[in-house]
């Protein structure tokens, strides 16, 4: 067996003696983190999804499971206070996060989230409190997915707004201040319609949060009333002045800060290192979840571009304010759950001790989200709940080595084993040989009956409408040119209707619809292409994969060769390709290409 697996199923073996829906148990003589403090022994009973008793004494109650908790550390379930939840719901459960804040998701996604915790029906998944829509203005920062959203304009018209998002069920508002940066400006709300915004979402008792990116912003929106800053910012160190009128200001307010320094470093082309080197924390991520935390806005490191949230973070830290421990997952650099560990560990390494971190991702997000169930470990509390061995209070790094999760009473134990399980499988070797490729590597062979290859069932259109979407294409294979191929015009509409819209032609290599196919045997993808000047993608996905891995490519009016490698597919397994897709999108609009002579050649 795999040693990494081996040694993961050790872990998790401790789900044997803890059935899956739990009676009573007690978890016996454990350091225990409370959310505020530290114990250095503690027991704790707990019986179906509650704690009875944060502090229990005497024998076990007959019947009871029995737990050991000697050399461990028991703590709440953490809490994830800035995310983009849209899929992976169970993969947080897997690192210790039992909630997350979601600062932007789809209504639908919402809406069944909160259907599902109401009825008690969440076990298996994260839990989820979200903002839903965010407030943005017409072109603004969360308009560029091609998901149709609501935006504002006016100040006047601000109530109205906060009480749809209210009524389609929105926990707390998130407003967005974002001017973009140099060269890619965005357009963004006024100040007074941000301060109108803070002040419909406190007329129906609901929390602001706002989005910044700047130190001025980020002034501005305190002044006006946030309740909360959804992020830092990056940028070199502030002077003495700015920085202690900034953390004087956060005082006055009572206001509190999700840094995000996940992402920060994401932007400072900084990867997550310590989590995704640890094989055990590694082995809980299929290729697919895993390929995001590869990838980071920032091209190259520059580290200068932490000087000012370690900075700040260390000078609020010092102050008192209230740090809240936030990812920003969902977007590149960052994966849910894992990234919680390097969130921490970053607010440790900007001046949180770690027991201060701790309670960053406990009763800090707890008690500003007002989430009066969880967050601690005290009678009444949801038996969400994390052991993990070792020290936490004085390692961080403790947090590496969990043992069990609970969520509700539930051992995740037999969710970790099954995700184990499947990410083995992905990692197994191959014994069959690649897939023969035909002779010089071409696999577009389009004639006016069929979009034909020599592998696979050929080429097919690719559209969002599968998804709901409204885009549309029109394939048409034109007259053979000098070189004997026949080239296929694209003539693709993008719209409005699905968060990523896409119109386009795919190769489909498998013999059947989206079954994988072996293409080892190629490096590099060539075509040839022409076309109206606008930028395109492909896209390929794998086995397990969900998400497309793009590399871009330009059209101009002339014919041109690409030539796009394999390795440029960050985390595509060319061993099981199901798909590759030659897209327009997401930005909206008409787009017209034509290609031919696509080829696989090992080159």
């Amino acid at each position: 067996m795999n040693p990494v697996l081996s040694k993961m199923l050790f872990a998790c073996g401790l789900g044997l003696s803890i059935p899956a829906l739990a009676d009573t148990w007690l978890i016996r003589d454990a350091r225990v983190f409370d959310g505020e403090q530290m114990h250095a022994k503690r027991s704790v009973l707990v019986k179906d999804d509650k704690i009875v008793d944060a502090d229990f004494r005497g024998g076990a109650p007959a019947g009871a499971r029995i737990v050991d908790g000697a050399g461990r550390t028991l703590l709440p379930g953490l809490i994830d206070a800035h995310v983009h939840s849209y899929r992976f719901f169970e993969l947080p459960l897997m690192f210790g996060v039992t909630t997350q804040i979601d600062m932007f998701t789809g209504v639908a996604t919402m809406q069944d989230m909160s259907a599902k915790m109401r009825s008690n029906d969440n076990r298996g998944q994260a839990d989820m409190y979200s903002a839903g829509t965010l407030v943005t203005a017409p072109g603004g920062h969360g308009t560029e997915y091609g998901m149709a959203i609501p935006t504002l304009t006016r100040p006047e018209d601000a109530q109205a707004f906060v009480d749809a998002r209210i009524a389609e069920g929105s926990y707390f508002i998130k407003i967005v201040m974002e001017p973009g940066r140099p060269g890619h400006s965005m357009k963004t709300l006024d100040l007074p319609t941000v301060k109108a915004v803070i002040d419909a979402a406190h007329a129906r008792g609901k929390l602001a949060v706002v989005h910044v990116s700047n130190l001025a912003d980020a002034r501005a929106a305190l002044e006006a009333g946030a309740d909360g800053l959804a992020h830092l910012f990056n940028g070199e160190r502030l002077g003495d002045a700015e920085l202690a009128g900034f953390v004087k200001l956060v005082q006055q307010k009572r206001a509190f800060v999700i840094p995000t320094m996940s992402v920060l470093e994401s932007i400072a082309g900084m990867r997550e290192d310590d989590v995704m080197g640890d094989a055990g924390l590694a082995a809980l991520l299929t290729k697919e979840q895993v390929a995001p935390l590869k990838v980071t806005y920032g091209q190259q490191i520059n580290a200068v571009l932490m000087a000012a949230p370690n900075q700040v973070v260390a000078a609020l830290n010092k102050a008192g304010a209230p740090l809240l421990a936030g990812t920003d997952a969902g977007n590149s650099g960052t994966q849910y759950g894992i990234s919680v560990l390097h969130e921490l560990r970053s607010l440790v390494q900007a001046g949180l001790t770690p027991q201060q971190a701790l309670a960053a991702a406990t009763s800090a997000p707890a008690r500003a989200f007002k989430l009066t169930d969880r967050g601690r470990i005290a009678k009444g509390y949801k038996a969400n709940l994390l052991l993990v061995q070792g020290d936490a209070g004085s390692d961080i790094g403790a947090l590496h080595h969990i043992v069990e999760v609970w969520k509700d009473g539930d051992a995740v134990s037999p969710l970790r084993k099954a995700q184990l399980e499947k990410v083995a499988q992905e990692l197994a070797p191959r014994t069959q040989p690649p897939l023969a490729l035909p002779a010089g590597g071409r696999i577009s062979q389009f004639s006016a009956e069929k979009l034909a290859s020599p592998i696979g069932i050929g080429w097919v259109p690719s559209t969002d409408q599968f998804a709901g979407g409204k885009s549309s294409v029109e394939l048409k294979v034109q007259d053979a040119g000098a070189d004997g191929q026949r080239p296929l015009a694209v003539n693709a509409k993008v719209q409005p209707g699905f968060a990523y819209p896409w119109a386009g032609l795919a190769f489909m290599p498998g013999t059947q619809m989206m079954q994988p196919a072996d293409l080892r045997g190629a490096k590099v993808l060539r075509f040839r292409v022409k076309g109206d000047g606008q930028r395109y993608n492909v896209g390929v996905l794998s086995s397990g994969i969900q998400i497309p891995v793009n590399q871009a490519f330009e059209t101009s009016g002339e014919w041109k060769e690409v030539a796009l490698p394999f390795d440029g597919f960050k985390g595509i397994d060319f061993g099981a390709v199901t798909m590759i897709a030659f897209n327009a999108g997401p930005k909206l609009g008409e787009y017209q290409f034509q290609i031919a002579d696509v080829r696989l050649v090992n080159e």
